[in-house]
């Protein structure tokens, strides 16, 4: 799991690649968390790179998106591949989280 991130105005957009299962998945909560700031309003998940996600790593962003929600912040992903997006459909992620095509279209979002 490898993260990267940029931020603009409040806007914090992290990208994420690798894989995400029971092994990495608090890993990957905590380094998630760690790249929020408090003046973040908009945060976006960009998995492009993301090869896999279990359902350990579904639960890590249910729990980010709950936070974030309580916070009033708004929370969205894009750009996931095929199987990535699958998983999404089938557990029904896609109807829970904003899910966009791209970073772009999550901001205009």
């Amino acid at each position: 799991m490898r993260f990267n991130h940029e931020r603009s105005g409040d806007t914090l957009v992290v990208s994420a690649s690798g894989r995400v299962d029971g092994s990495n998945a608090s890993d990957f909560l905590d380094s998630l968390q760690g790249l929020f700031d408090p003046g973040d309003q908009r945060i976006i998940l960009d998995l492009g790179g993301l090869e896999y996600i279990s359902s350990a790593g579904l639960r890590v962003l249910l729990m980010a998106a709950q936070n974030l929600d309580k916070q009033q912040k708004s929370f969205s992903i894009c750009s996931l591949t095929e199987a990535v997006g699958d998983v999404f459909r089938i557990s029904g992620f896609d109807q829970i989280i904003n899910v966009f095509p791209s970073v772009e279209d999550a901001k205009q979002g």
